[in-house]
């Protein structure tokens, strides 16, 4: 429909080269804009008188008094405007409505500051509107429309809503592109190899096709981040796992090369002339295992819907987008998780209500739902994960907090919430692999019925986990995760189940620990199972160099929280060991190695010399239903040291009757790893004072 609404389209000039001095530019700001006037006069516009663009008007704001009008500019100049050539300038536009005002004032400086904020959402090349702008544009436009969420007005106004748009007649450069065997048609999202569908993530399918329309040239990194992340910050190691992915999904590999060219230094090439390697890459390259991407272990998927916004004013819709977008990321770095995109979900979610609907349509095993609230200061968070099949809630937690920094609160809540879900969903995981007849067992289900056993703690279920782990990777030997745990099963049988302290056991347990973080060096949990490694082997710095890496690559990983605590607590950095203790604790209370983080930290306190903290933590660990013995031996150590016979003894008693033999001779062999001596001689002192032999 017509309308007399006034837009104020703002544009953004940004290059994607910002290192490179402005006079080597082939295109100036200056010359850009000057063009921009010129274009928006031809199209019924002109430019914003500079007393009323406030303090961006460096940038350019024009004024048109039809939607059409202005829509038709901007989509004009963001399908011309960008000179494809080093240098080139990038534009960024959005475009605000106003309604007419008695005073006649039709644009004010905040109008202008709110069509840059819009401009400042847009990606590059991209247009970004408030949705009043599409409601008055006339069919005739033929738009195409994607949710691009909330944009606050000022520190006092509601909140509007942005959509990204674009011509809906413009058809993609090429549909369909093939590059010796394979097809890749971007009109329906598939990559396929002599006809098959390769499943490959959505990023993975970008970074492939982007590659494949500029087949034989060197796509830099810039360019790769650019399209890709849409000029987001991301670290090279997002971009490394993603050319690992294409590699895998094309049968490449990185000492080949075969398919997808790194030029050092530059960026990656997709070679024309690769048949040959084609042929090559459908096998392992010599001394490692590689699976076909059909049969690429299953993992589960899971889609973050959009939280809803539970306050009446619509404030509240900025921090549930940040929530729903950090919970996503948080999620992602779970690297067994295949985490759905924001964009196929929010769609999905605009499209209907109906959860098993979007469930079904997104293909995923687990659905993440949430609200927020908002009272005064208060925020109030609540998040459920409900298991697709069944439409079963699994787990569900509300989160009160006081409104603080936005940016710190979202990041609290979503790693919060990501550290639990990832647990709940790990325990569901493997209940359902207990589920299926042991006839049609794949490495997941292997792998999930061997972390079962893991957490049962006792020596019988440990030598059960091995062996499951062991047929996972003879059934995929590409895949990380057996190998890391098996790796971590085998020094634990070491350490809490009595197998002999065995050097050639303690390399291969290494071996396996290295090769999980060479066939997936972005995941947490491989960092982890090396940093144990690497403890019991006595490589102290090492183990804590490993421990801090996978808290970097997962800030959310109880269990790498846990294992550095217990390391840095051998180096006597006391402080920084309770810190890691408490942060394991809250990310994951219901974990089922709870025990030992309780359990580490009444050691650490031991050895510290704070008995009362020491015998409150090991009785709390005791208390849990798989606990080991060992946290009993810690409590009596602690209670020997307090001087409290009654409860040394009942406490001793106990211990005898779990492990029959238990004594400070045992004791001293098995806390090899322990790296002081004093500390050692104060764990077997508390014991001789509780009166055990």
């Amino acid at each position: 429909m017509a309308s007399a609404l006034t837009c104020i389209v703002a544009i953004r000039i940004a290059s994607p080269f910002p290192e490179r001095s402005a006079v080597h530019a082939p295109y100036s700001s200056e010359a850009i804009k000057a063009h921009l006037v010129l274009s928006a006069e031809t199209h019924g516009g002109y430019p914003l008188e500079a007393d009323c663009a406030g303090k961006d008007s460096a940038e350019p704001a024009l004024v048109f008094h039809e939607v059409d009008r202005a829509l038709s500019f901007a989509l004009d100049v963001s399908e011309g405007g960008n000179p494809e050539s080093d240098g080139a300038t990038w534009l960024h536009i959005g475009v605000h409505g106003v309604s007419a005002r008695p005073d006649d004032d039709a644009v004010r400086g905040e109008d202008v500051a709110l069509a840059l904020c819009l401009a400042d959402r847009a990606p590059a090349g991209g247009i970004v509107v408030s949705r009043e702008v599409h409601a008055h544009a006339s069919s005739d436009m033929s738009l195409r429309v994607f949710d691009h969420g909330w944009v606050e007005q000022s520190a006092h106004g509601p909140a509007i809503e942005s959509l990204r748009v674009q011509r809906e007649s413009r058809a993609p450069e090429r549909q369909v592109i093939r590059f010796g065997a394979f097809e890749l048609d971007a009109s329906c999202f598939e990559l396929r190899h002599d006809g098959m569908v390769i499943p490959v993530e959505p990023r993975t399918f970008d970074l492939i096709a982007l590659l494949a329309r500029n087949i034989d040239r060197t796509v830099t990194k810039d360019e790769i981040f650019q399209t890709i992340w849409e000029g987001r910050v991301v670290s090279d190691a997002a971009l490394s796992s993603q050319v690992r992915s294409a590699r895998r999904a094309l049968g490449d590999d990185g000492l080949n090369q075969s398919i997808i060219a790194t030029v050092h230094g530059r960026g990656f090439r997709l070679r024309s002339n690769s048949e040959d390697a084609r042929s090559s890459a459908q096998r392992p390259a010599t001394g490692e295992s590689l699976s076909l991407p059909q049969t690429e272990t299953p993992r589960p998927t899971v889609a973050v819907l959009p939280c809803a916004n539970l306050d009446e004013d619509g404030r509240g819709a900025i921090l549930a987008q940040g929530l729903t977008e950090d919970l996503i990321n948080a999620l992602s770095k779970n690297r067994w998780l295949r985490v759905i995109t924001r964009s196929p979900t929010f769609a999905l979610s605009r499209a209907t209500d109906d959860i098993s609907e979007i469930a079904r349509k997104l293909g995923a095993d687990y659905l993440v739902t949430g609200s927020i609230r908002r009272a005064g200061s208060r925020v109030r968070t609540t998040m459920q994960a409900t298991d697709t099949r069944t439409m079963r809630c699994i787990w569900s937690e509300g989160f009160d907090r006081e409104m603080r920094d936005i940016f710190e609160l979202q990041e609290e809540i979503s790693g919060l919430v990501s550290s639990r879900i990832a647990t709940e969903l790990g325990i569901e995981e493997q209940k359902k692999a207990a589920r299926v007849p042991h006839t049609n067992l794949g490495a997941w289900e292997l792998y999930q019925l061997g972390s079962a056993e893991f957490y049962r703690f006792t020596p019988e279920s440990n030598r059960r986990c091995q062996e499951l782990m062991r047929q996972a990777i003879r059934e995929d030997p590409a895949f990380a995760d057996p190998h890391s745990r098996l790796a971590y099963a085998m020094i634990l049988e070491m350490v809490y189940f009595e197998a002999p302290i065995d050097a050639a056991r303690m390399d291969e347990a290494a071996r396996l620990a290295e090769q999980g973080v060479a066939l997936d060096d972005q995941d947490a949990n491989t960092f982890f199972s090396l940093g144990r490694v690497r403890l019991a082997r006595r490589e102290y710095n090492l183990a804590i160099d490993a421990l801090e890496h996978a808290i970097t690559l997962n800030p959310c990983h109880a269990l790498s929280h846990c294992g550095l605590g217990d390391s840095l607590a051998y180096e006597e950095c006391f402080d920084e060991a309770f810190s890691q203790f408490d942060h394991a604790i809250e990310l994951s209370p219901h974990d089922p190695f709870r025990w030992a983080f309780m359990s580490y930290r009444s050691l650490a306190h031991l050895f510290a010399g704070q008995f009362e903290d020491s015998a409150l933590w090991a009785r709390r660990a005791s208390q849990v239903p798989n606990a080991h013995y060992w946290a009993r031996a810690h409590l009596v150590s602690a209670l020997g040291h307090l001087g409290g016979a009654e409860q040394a003894s009942t406490d001793s008693n106990l211990l005898l009757k779990t492990r029959p033999g238990f004594s400070r001779d045992f004791a001293e062999e098995r806390l090899f790893f322990v790296k002081k001596r004093n500390q050692l001689e104060t764990f077997l002192e508390g014991l001789g004072r509780a009166g055990i032999p």
